[in-house]
């Protein structure tokens, strides 16, 4: 990818709504998610998403989503067509990250 190029950091954490739902809904919601991501990254995209575990590697402490984009709007409408997202099914955040040290390649 070009250097014009930001580094976009999306937090988020699971709604209510979406912890209620059963185990075979809620697999079907992050598979679509999955395959989101991997559209992207088929295409040349430099993204990559997970979730976060305590020290006894149990999730629960949300998800992660690394990317890079043009500018901030930009990340902000592609992150929007995440079927989480579009969903309503997670609370999130977005910040660009600045590099201060070492580097970074996905």
């Amino acid at each position: 990818r070009t250097a014009a190029l930001a580094w976009f950091i999306k937090t988020e954490t699971l709604t209510a709504g979406f912890r209620s739902l059963a185990g075979p809904q809620r697999a079907t919601h992050l598979q679509a998610h999955r395959d989101w991501v991997a559209a992207h990254r088929a295409a040349g995209m430099a993204i990559a998403s997970g979730f976060l575990v305590d020290d006894q590697r149990r999730p629960g402490g949300g998800g992660l989503l690394v990317l890079q984009a043009g500018s901030y709007a930009e990340a902000c409408a592609l992150i929007a067509q995440d079927p989480l997202i579009a969903g309503g099914w997670v609370d999130w955040q977005l910040h660009e990250w600045i590099a201060a040290a070492g580097d970074l390649a996905l």
